[in-house]
């Protein structure tokens, strides 16, 4: 007989030392001869007085259970409810054929990891100053997917909402007047809530207005810091609300300069 020349620990398990006889042996896997591998694989069981208990404990199941299938092997065949004939063999079959796809899929990821070894990175050389640039704001892409028609439908739901809330008896109370709100205070005003809540809702922000007016007005100062890219909105879903975002780093806020919002009475 040929002397065994592997050690138990060159194998990953029981499977795998299933699959080296199989392949050595050139034995189809799906016509597995259990008679002949359950004698090679017993003749590695009996050369285990050496090894760790943990290993040959995984071992000794698998020979059982090849013991159990040669035994089945030897009786009538069973069927299946279909009148098909139940192979013994059918069940150890699928878990090679498993083992080994994983095997192969563990094979090429190590193949690429020894190739991704010979990569080397050479690190950022930049200047500070170049590494802090940021590209001039892009409209088109800080508006892309933001129409008219979805803020006007925004601002519609909100202003009905406004309607609501509106109490029949004391609507018809005298009004004290306000003073004309300034877009140009109010500009200010929605930078300071975007620079401290950082991410919001474009409905939480109308939504906190006194009055018609106030949302009017926070609408238009909404629209002139989008226009600076000093915020960005986005909408996840058609017709839901959308979300404004403040594009200002932490920390690095800058004086807005009104001046750059053009003529606000004009």
């Amino acid at each position: 007989m040929e002397t065994i020349s592997y050690k138990l620990e060159h194998f990953e398990g029981p499977l795998d030392l299933l699959l080296h006889l199989i392949e050595k042996n050139k034995i189809n896997i799906y016509d597995i001869p259990i008679v002949e591998i359950t004698a090679q694989y017993l003749d590695y069981v009996r050369h285990m007085e050496r090894e760790d208990l943990n290993i040959v404990s995984e071992f000794l199941v698998m020979a059982a259970t090849l013991l159990d299938i040669k035994a089945k092997m030897l009786l009538p065949k069973e069927v299946d409810e279909e009148g098909e004939e139940i192979d013994p063999r059918a069940e150890l079959v699928m878990r090679l054929l498993e083992y080994k796809k994983y095997r192969l899929m563990a094979d090429e990821l190590a193949d690429r990891e020894d190739g991704a070894l010979k990569h080397l990175y050479k690190p950022s050389t930049l200047p500070p100053e170049v590494a802090k640039y940021e590209p001039p704001v892009d409209l088109d892409k800080l508006l892309d997917g933001l129409t008219l028609a979805k803020l006007q439908r925004i601002f519609e739901q909100v202003m009905k909402r406004k309607e609501d809330k509106i109490d029949p008896i004391r609507s018809n109370f005298g009004t004290i007047h306000r003073e004309p709100v300034s877009l140009e205070q109010k500009i200010g005003n929605v930078l300071l809530y975007a620079r401290r809540k950082r991410r919001f809702s474009f409905r939480e922000l109308l939504e906190g207005q006194p009055d018609k007016l106030e949302v009017v007005v926070t609408f238009l100062a909404v629209l002139e810091l989008m226009k600076i890219g000093k915020i960005h909105l986005s909408q996840e879903e058609t017709f839901g609300d959308m979300d404004i975002e403040t594009l200002e780093q932490e920390g690095e806020e800058e004086e807005l300069d009104l001046a750059q919002l053009g003529d606000f009475e004009g």
